[in-house]
């Protein structure tokens, strides 16, 4: 964010932890000169979550006063408040949050832990939203050895981090999400960076050094990514990663300065575990996460859609760009482990083969276009259904194919690579606002060609994309493979407890044969007359076990308490592709970035 202004006008915020047991924060805005009949009000969302969440349903107890009389307050809406203040006299308002989210977008308090994000918690003070805020975290009430951490500047500050902090405006206060509790913390320089790591529900079992290195590793190699030999180019002077280790959990959230991270607990690294050969599975995923929120500090944090040029927090904010900022991010972050060295080719080629099947067993990709993704994303990418599938295509899966094929078709003409595109529209844009018409023009400047007739059917239509031709250039043979059964039926199923159909696949056998969305698939008949069995069904590999070889069977479902029995004939036309090397050559050139000119 940018210096702070030269003024002594401040908006600032005590925040305490009113009550952990009923998941309550108290917060105190001091306006030093407030408007007359200022208004003020809470986001409806936050950036980079792209849904209304109504943040202002958990605020609760709002009073104002000046000096020692109260002043009257009128709700002009669902989110904002009037208050009928004198102009120019210090104006306080107390209020209560209810803190009881887990997620990395809004707040959370109990006996164990505490964190928040200042769209939740922080009320925006209408026409003074560019002066100095100030937030100060007050101990009182905490467990002694509770911590507290932000990527806020210190002012006057604990060596528990409790006290004030300063931020330059209203964007930089609610864009600096705040942790509190008993966390494990390191911390490493990249490129001359500082960067703190802290984690919170951390088992005995937790390797920090790993997690500190590794991750280390991937800054640096981002930071190489964007500003080369230039690395004092980078923007942010400190970083601060937040990891919140739970039972069950995954997610993440950028900011400037800072991210939030969920993940499993048992995805950590542990104290023995070998470090050579691949990393397991949820480790791995972890290390893809930490890539992409840190990629985000360029890449829609700064370098962002024209229409983010200022948040409107009080509505959606519109942009059909999802797809390069989510998307692009998508197809970066696993490629820099790769370049870090913290998975190998095969490893890489695994994770991009998932991809490209999440994409080709979606059938929404004949219907939306990535561009339509994005603007959608408000109402269909965070409302998904059981026809989610049927009707959309992700913009951060399909935004990554994209960037795969934008960059093996740019590196097979031997002039220039997305690499260098995206370097190229940083310093075009000044690491601010962008367009795609910005996007076009760097393409056409370091290719020498138009990329308007790709973008506009990659980006715009809704055929598929030619990765078997781009793959193919570049060392990688792309092989099909039989499909799990569930597959070939066109069936999400949840097997914990029987069978449940969860979604079912536009123009599949199992829609054929008049398979809903939550069924239960109870068993099925096989064979007619005096031949006929009927076999009770625990989990669908029991299907193999009755019919051998046959594609055909009666299902027997029960839907809203009624018996059905369902015609099911199939075929395996469904093929996921595996990714096999036919040039080593050529793919490491690709994977390790070098020029194919």
């Amino acid at each position: 964010m940018g210096s702070l202004p030269a003024s002594s006008t401040q908006v600032g915020y005590a925040v305490r932890a009113l009550d952990l047991q009923a998941h309550l924060f108290e917060v105190t805005l001091t306006i030093d000169q407030p408007a007359a009949n200022q208004v003020v009000s809470l986001p409806v969302w936050i950036p980079g979550s792209y849904l209304l969440r109504e943040f202002a349903k958990h605020l609760q107890c709002l009073q104002a006063r000046q000096g020692h009389k109260p002043v009257t307050i009128t709700q002009r809406d669902k989110c904002s408040w009037q208050i009928h203040a004198k102009a120019g006299k210090t104006l306080v308002l107390t209020y209560q949050v209810y803190a009881f989210d887990s997620s990395v977008r809004t707040a959370w308090l109990d006996s164990q832990r505490g964190f928040f994000n200042g769209t939740s918690l922080c009320l925006r003070v209408h026409g003074q939203e560019d002066t100095p805020h100030r937030l100060t975290l007050i101990d009182e009430g905490l467990p002694k050895e509770w911590q507290a951490a932000t990527a806020l500047r210190a002012q006057r500050v604990s060596k528990r981090g409790f006290g004030d902090y300063l931020a330059a405006n209203y964007d930089e206060l609610v864009d600096s999400p705040v942790e509190l509790g008993q966390f494990w913390r390191g911390e490493f320089v990249a490129a001359g960076i500082k960067h703190h790591f802290i984690v919170s529900g951390a088992p005995a079992s937790f390797d920090g050094a790993r997690l500190l290195a590794d991750t280390q590793a991937i800054c640096e190699a981002e930071i190489r990514f964007w500003h080369g030999r230039q690395a004092q180019q980078a923007p942010q002077r400190h970083y601060l990663f937040m990891l919140n280790a739970m039972h069950d959990g995954y997610g993440g959230l950028e900011h400037c300065n800072s991210t939030a991270l969920i993940c499993k607990r048992a995805d950590l690294p542990r104290h023995g575990q070998a470090k050579v050969g691949a990393p397991p599975d949820g480790y791995t995923t972890l290390l893809g996460l930490i890539s992409h929120e840190y990629f985000h500090t360029w890449n829609v944090k700064r370098l962002r859609p024209a229409e983010f040029s200022r948040y409107d927090y009080a509505q959606e904010n519109y942009t059909e760009l999802l797809w390069f900022f989510e998307g692009f991010t998508s197809y970066f972050d696993d490629l820099l482990l790769r370049r870090a060295t913290l998975i190998d080719n095969a490893h890489y080629l695994k994770l991009l083969a998932r991809t490209i099947n999440q994409v080709l067993q979606t059938p929404g990709r004949q219907v939306q276009s990535v561009a339509q993704s994005s603007r959608d994303a408000w109402v269909k990418y965070y409302r998904q259904d059981e026809n989610t599938v049927n009707a959309t295509v992700s913009y951060y899966t399909k935004g990554s194919l994209v960037a795969l094929c934008l960059d093996l078709s740019l590196r097979h003409s031997g002039k220039t690579s997305l690499d260098a595109v995206m370097r190229a529209l940083w310093l075009r844009c000044q690491g601010g606002p962008m367009t795609q018409d910005d996007l076009l023009a760097v393409l056409a400047d370091l290719s020498g060609k138009s990329y308007a007739n790709e973008l506009q059917q990659w980006v715009h239509g809704t055929a598929d994309l030619p990765l078997k031709k781009l793959l193919k250039q570049h060392g990688i043979r792309v092989e099909e493979t039989p499909a799990p059964l569930a597959d070939q039926l066109g069936l999400k199923l949840n097997e914990q407890q029987g069978i449940r159909v969860k979604n079912v696949l536009r123009g599949s056998a199992a829609e054929l044969a008049g398979f809903a969305a939550g069924d239960e698939w109870l068993g099925v008949a096989t064979g007619e007359g005096k031949t006929s069995q009927r076999w009770r069904l625990n989990k669908l590999d029991d299907l193999a076990t009755y019919l051998g070889s046959d594609t055909r069977c009666r299902a027997l479902v029960a839907r809203d308490q009624r018996l059905l029995t369902l015609s099911l004939n199939w075929m395996d036309t469904v093929r996921p592709v595996i990714l096999a090397v036919s040039d080593t050559q050529a793919l490491n050139a690709w994977l390790d970035g070098k020029s194919s000119a």
